[in-house]
């Protein structure tokens, strides 16, 4: 793949995807490599994830694939030390992993106590767990890069009404979790001043997977320009924050929604 010479040019760091087969996984993984990064592909679902990088055709020098539950700690730390074995010293993690049970994404009036706890401990849990582990490692280890992968709905509420006429609904742990993590990452930030431990969230709109069209025209009208978004408008943000071009940034939360939030 063609490297970019400017300041984004990852410089062969050493970045970790968790969630790598995921529809954001997968850019984000395209983009860190085209801007010069080795990349660490970590998912649950690891035979996704080999399938995904068989169809990248990239060499071992490069990436390596390897399985990861970010709700148990020896799993995590597992991943640290075989990404450092096989391609070096770790510079960054992005966390776009998505834990949920088989009852997840009810409606509010239908969601079980012991289902709601459960998504809440899963996602934002293994978010907490994920952060934790690796915050620790860059503490002891240089500094390093956390970017968690939050969303709109952590920041405003949910415009239900472009739901309406469709079989979708916006389930109400999404958006428990997802304001719960941007804060969590600033918690962090200011944790571990003076560690070089650099943590950002980022919150995309709602990315285009083929929804229903109806959903998909209602959302358009809540955007100025674009309307949903594709992956690649999230992971070209996310390249930029792992580069030098952003040593600044930190404890921020970076919405790329296409004015949806205005």
């Amino acid at each position: 793949m063609d490297k970019q010479n400017h300041n984004q040019t990852l410089d062969g760091k050493n970045i970790i995807v968790i969630g790598a087969a995921g529809l954001l996984g997968q850019s984000f993984v395209r983009q860190l490599l085209h801007d010069g990064a080795k990349v660490t592909l970590a998912d649950h679902a690891l035979a996704a994830a080999e399938q995904f990088a068989s169809e990248l055709g990239v060499s071992s020098d490069d990436t390596m694939i390897t399985h990861v539950d970010i709700t148990n700690r020896q799993s995590l730390e597992g991943l640290i030390d075989r990404s450092r074995s096989q391609l070096g010293e770790i510079h960054g993690v992005v966390n776009t992993a998505y834990p949920r049970n088989k009852n997840y994404g009810r409606v509010f009036e239908d969601v079980e106590y012991q289902d709601f706890c459960e998504n809440i401990s899963l996602n934002l849990g293994g978010y907490f767990l994920t952060s934790q582990v690796f915050a620790k490692y860059f503490a002891r280890h240089g500094g390093g890069h956390i970017i968690n992968i939050a969303s709109i709905y952590g920041v405003i509420p949910p415009k239900f009404e472009i739901y309406r006429d469709t079989p979708m609904t916006m389930p109400v742990e999404y958006a428990v979790i997802k304001s719960g993590l941007i804060h969590l990452s600033k918690y962090i930030a200011k944790y571990y001043k003076g560690k070089k431990v650099q943590i950002n969230t980022v919150s995309p709109g709602g990315i285009f997977d083929h929804q229903h069209e109806t959903f998909v025209a209602q959302y358009q009208d809540a955007c100025l320009n674009i309307g949903m978004l594709q992956p690649e408008d999230i992971s070209q943000a996310i390249s930029f924050l792992f580069s030098p071009a952003a040593r600044g940034v930190n404890g921020q939360n970076l919405v790329i929604d296409d004015g949806f939030t205005l």
